[in-house]
C-alpha cells in the first residue's frame, strides 16, 4: 500500500513537472507570468505590476528598454534587454516592403496584444500613426515579437518578449489605456547626434529628441500629438518644465558643436540588413544560427535567424564631407561608437590619393556601388515584410493606435 502511494505521488509529481512545462504554451500563453526575479526587481525599486509602464527602443545599440512609474509618480528603468533581432536601417519606415522597422512615438492598447503569434506572442507598435499617416507611410502589423526574426519588426527571444508581454498586461489591467513605445535610432547623446549630423534624417531625429528630452529632465511620459507634419509634445505645458527641456536642448547642443570642433567625423550608416546585441552576436559567430535559433526561439515557429549572412559582420561607414556628400566607405566590426570612430580613425591614417571625378567606375572602387547593389537586392527581398510574420492574430485583436 505504502509503495503504491509512493508510486502515485511520484507519477502525480511528474504530470505536474510535464504541464509546468507546457503551460505557456497555445492559448495559455497569455497568461504568461512576470518572473520571479522581475518580481523582486520592482520591489527593490519599489514598483509593483500594475504600475504604468513606458519601452523605450534603440535600433544602433540593440537594446529594449522598460521603464516604470513610481509611487512619486516619476518613471524609472526597469530593465534593459538586448535586443535578437531588427531589419533594415536607421531611419523611420516609409513604405511597405522596404524591411524598415519603425521610428516615432507609438500607443500600445490592450487590442494590440496578440497572444496568438507564429512568434510566441507579439502586440502591435500602431504603425502607422498620426505621424507616419501625415507623411503619407504604408505598411501595417509591425510588430514586437520573439523568434529572432525581423522583416521590419523588433523581434526578442522567446523568454524575453513573454516576460515584456506580461508587463505590458498587467499595467493595461492596473488601468493603462495604452503603453507609450519610443522607437528610436539610437541614444540621443550628444556623441550620437554630433557623428549623424548630416545624415539626412538629421531633422526627423531632432523632432524625436524633443519628446526624449521632455521624458528624461521630467521622468514623466510625454503628451503626444502632430501639428504640420511634426510631433508636437506637452503643447500647453508647465512654464518652468518648457524652460528646463530647453536648457538640456542647449547644453546637448553645446557638446555637440564642442565634439564637431574637436574633429568628430559626420557618418552615415549602412547595415547589410540591420543588427542585434552583440551578445547574441558573439553566439551567432561562435556556434552558427541553428544553435542561436534553438535557445532564442523555443516556443515560435521555427523560421531560424533571418539573413545570419547580414550579422556576420559591422555596418559600412560612410565617411561625410561638409556639404554631406560621401568622401569614403569603410566596414567597421560593430557600431559601437568607439569601434566606429577607431576604424574611420584607421581608415584616415592611410595614404589618401586626390578622388577622380565620380563616375561608376570610382563608385565601385570606393565601395559605394556595391553598397548600392546590396540595398537594391535587400529591397527586393521579402516584400511580404511589414505585414509582419504574424499578421492579425483574429478579427478584432490587433488594431491601430491612436496617437
Amino acid at each position: 500500500m505504502a509503495l503504491k502511494q509512493l508510486t502515485l505521488v511520484a507519477l502525480v509529481a511528474l504530470s505536474l513537472g510535464a504541464c509546468e512545462e507546457d503551460r505557456y504554451r497555445g492559448s495559455a500563453r497569455h497568461h504568461i507570468p512576470i518572473p520571479a526575479a522581475t518580481y523582486a526587481l520592482m520591489s527593490e525599486k519599489g514598483m509593483s505590476k500594475d504600475q504604468p509602464i513606458l519601452i523605450r527602443s534603440y535600433k544602433k545599440e540593440s537594446e529594449l528598454e522598460v521603464w516604470k512609474r513610481k509611487a512619486n509618480g516619476q518613471y524609472a528603468l526597469l530593465k534593459t534587454y538586448p535586443m535578437c533581432r531588427w531589419s533594415g536601417q536607421l531611419g523611420p519606415k516609409i513604405r511597405e516592403g522596404d524591411r524598415m522597422a519603425p521610428e516615432g512615438f507609438y500607443a500600445i492598447s490592450p487590442a494590440q496584444m496578440n497572444p496568438n503569434s507564429s512568434y510566441y506572442v507579439s502586440f502591435n507598435m500602431g504603425y502607422p500613426n498620426a505621424y507616419d499617416r501625415a507623411h503619407g507611410r504604408t505598411g501595417a502589423h509591425l510588430m514586437v515579437h520573439g523568434a529572432c526574426s525581423s522583416a521590419g519588426c523588433y523581434s526578442m527571444t522567446d523568454d524575453q518578449i513573454g516576460e515584456i508581454y506580461a508587463l505590458v498586461r498587467e499595467a493595461h489591467n492596473g488601468g493603462q489605456r495604452s503603453v507609450q513605445m519610443q522607437a528610436l535610432p539610437f541614444r540621443m547623446t550628444p556623441e550620437n547626434l554630433a557623428k549623424h549630423r548630416l545624415d539626412s534624417n538629421i531633422a526627423f531625429w531632432k523632432n524625436l529628441k524633443e519628446g526624449t528630452d521632455y521624458f528624461e529632465v521630467t521622468g514623466d511620459e510625454p503628451q503626444v500629438a502632430v501639428n504640420g507634419g511634426r510631433y508636437v509634445f506637452n503643447g500647453n505645458g508647465d512654464p518652468s518644465v518648457v524652460q528646463a527641456v530647453q536648457r538640456k536642448r542647449q547644453q546637448d547642443e553645446t557638446q555637440v558643436a564642442a565634439l564637431v570642433a574637436k574633429g568628430t567625423p559626420a557618418i552615415r550608416l549602412i547595415y547589410d540588413d540591420g543588427d542585434q546585441h552583440g551578445s547574441f552576436k558573439r553566439t551567432l559567430v561562435a556556434s552558427g544560427s541553428d544553435s542561436l535559433n534553438r535557445a532564442a526561439s523555443w516556443g515560435s515557429r521555427d523560421v531560424g535567424v533571418s539573413r545570419p549572412d547580414a550579422l556576420t559582420s559591422g555596418p559600412r561607414v560612410v565617411v561625410l564631407d561638409d556639404s554631406g556628400k560621401a568622401k569614403a566607405t569603410i566596414r567597421a566590426e560593430s557600431a559601437d561608437n568607439e569601434v566606429v570612430l577607431a576604424a574611420v580613425a584607421a581608415a584616415s591614417a592611410e595614404p589618401v590619393t586626390t578622388p577622380p571625378a565620380p563616375s561608376d567606375k570610382s563608385m565601385m572602387q570606393d565601395g559605394m556601388m556595391p553598397m548600392m547593389q546590396d540595398m537594391s537586392k535587400m529591397r527586393g527581398e521579402l516584400q511580404q515584410d511589414d505585414v509582419d510574420h504574424d499578421g492579425p492574430a483574429e478579427p478584432g485583436r490587433i488594431g491601430p493606435a491612436t496617437s
